[in-house]
């Protein structure tokens, strides 16, 4: 019986495929095209889409445990769901889901509000499962990071609240240590819903003081604009996506991004190690560059 990976081609997927194969665990990849990436050695390829039944029906006959990523699509909660349902008729009972914090706080913001909806699920059924949590993923930057450079602006509306960004290879790790716990476990294990959140409080005005450092020339915060963020956002992407990406900077503005007290000191628990810190992260994106 091996471990189904959803979204194994993408940023946290391809990460937890690459833990999961290194510690010598089964792993299918479930992917919608053939040969995209390159897997692991002893990974299997599993081809499928979380809007064709049959597919991921089949994929999930010969699973043990899965991890569920849902990427943020128009229809993210069916495919949840359904993903869901189909994991409980194949009598799976080793789940690790990936959410986001704070998704019942930001009730207005689609992709959030479609993840408490998949939490309540898991919760209403009682299904063994752990949820992920995880804070602003650091690795978004780089979408921005051509505009930090060529311009001396950061351009993310974050405010002065307070986002615990997160690496995306400490999420990939915490969720490795989660599957492989279930997984080896010789009884479901309880539901627990875990906070990933990284190990400093950063604001707009820090994260651009950072970046100068690492570039040697000022950088400056762009600004708490979420209107201009959602126009300029549009011009690279779909207006649904850029609009669910306002709301979210928006309910940044207004709670921040804070785990709980002891979340960060939990993550580093169960990683065995430090989190990695945003300064190192920018750091790495300016010599990559």
């Amino acid at each position: 019986m091996s471990i189904l990976v959803t979204g194994a081609t993408g940023t946290i997927g391809s990460l937890v495929v690459q833990g999961l194969a290194s510690a010598g665990a089964e792993v299918s990849a479930f992917v919608r095209t053939p040969g995209k990436q390159s897997f692991p050695t002893g990974v299997k390829e599993v081809v499928g889409d979380l809007t064709d039944v049959p597919s991921l029906r089949a994929a999930l006959s010969s699973v043990r445990t899965l991890f569920l990523l849902n990427a943020v699509t128009p229809d993210e909660v069916t495919q949840a769901l359904v993903a869901l349902n189909l994991a409980r008729e194949a009598g799976i009972e080793r789940i690790v889901y990936l959410s986001v914090i704070h998704a019942d706080k930001f009730t207005d913001v689609p992709h959030f509000t479609g993840k408490h909806t998949v939490e309540r699920m898991i919760e209403s059924l009682d299904i063994p499962a752990t949820i992920l949590r995880p804070a602003y993923f650091m690795q978004n930057e780089r979408m921005v990071q051509q505009v930090i450079q060529g311009y001396g602006v950061y351009p993310m509306p974050i405010d002065s609240t307070g986002v615990a960004m997160i690496d995306a290879r400490d999420i990939a790790d915490a969720a490795v240590a989660e599957l492989l716990r279930r997984d080896r476990a010789t009884a479901p294990a309880p539901r627990v819903m875990l906070e990933l959140v990284g190990p400093e409080l950063l604001t707009g005005e820090s994260v651009a003081k950072i970046w100068s450092a690492a570039l040697g020339r000022e950088v400056a915060y762009g600004g708490d604009d979420v209107v201009a963020f959602e126009a300029q956002m549009a011009t690279s992407g779909p207006s649904w996506l850029a609009y669910d990406m306002r709301l979210m900077m928006a309910g940044i503005q207004k709670f921040g991004m804070h785990g709980a007290d002891g979340a960060a000191d939990r993550l580093q628990a169960i990683l065995g190690r430090p989190l990695r810190k945003y300064t190192d992260f920018v750091k790495e994106a300016v010599a990559a560059s």
